[in-house]
């Protein structure tokens, strides 16, 4: 299905946030199924189903990294493989995120078996510590996930005047946003985990 398409949105790398939301509102407020809830069951159905597919194109398209993804099986033709191997410039930072996440998670663990209030409260001290860390790492990994959003928009501002279309270009900044999403995802749930 192009979600494109069914949100009248054009193929491109780069969309307005806000302007989508617009439309998908729009949208949806014409298909809701509450607009035909005393209509015969199969009216019923097919609005249930516009309205779950024009939500599932919005939740795609408003997300850069779902959005390139989606953008690059139509244009490809098939799901573009994930990046199987960390590149160069990124494998000491991979380590470093690596070292942090099995110290939290060994902690967290240490954490679930205390019942002492006052071993808690050394505990809670020290998790501080690690929630001080897990921020250092996340404010190392935004400004090179907001540099790839910025190509992005570089890519998008040619994506009409270019042929072929930079899909190879295209596919690299999927894959390291995937990387950095992915790693901010992380952080923020070991973070959550450890304020707990």
């Amino acid at each position: 299905m192009d979600f494109f398409a069914l949100l009248h949105e054009p193929r491109r790398p780069w969309l307005d946030a806000d302007a989508l939301k617009t439309k998908f509102l729009s949208l949806a407020a014409e298909v809701h199924p509450d607009r035909v809830h005393e209509s015969a069951d199969a009216v019923k159905l097919a609005a249930t189903a516009r309205y779950t597919a024009l939500n599932a194109a919005h939740n795609c398209l408003r997300e850069p990294r779902d959005r390139i993804r989606h953008l690059l099986e139509l244009e490809l033709g098939h799901k573009p493989s994930d990046l199987t191997s960390v590149p160069n410039d990124l494998m000491d930072l991979f380590f470093e995120i690596g070292k942090e996440f099995r110290e939290v998670d060994a902690f967290l663990a240490e954490k679930a078996r205390a019942t002492s209030p006052l071993l808690q409260v050394q505990l809670f001290e020290r998790g501080q510590i690690k929630v001080d860390k897990l921020g250092e790492l996340r404010a190392r990994i935004l400004p090179r996930r907001d540099a790839l959003l910025d190509e992005l928009k570089s890519v998008d501002a040619e994506w009409d005047s270019t042929l072929p279309k930079p899909l190879e270009r295209l596919l690299v900044i999927w894959r390291l946003l995937s990387f950095y999403e992915r790693w901010l995802a992380q952080i923020h749930e070991r973070t959550v985990q450890l304020t707990f």
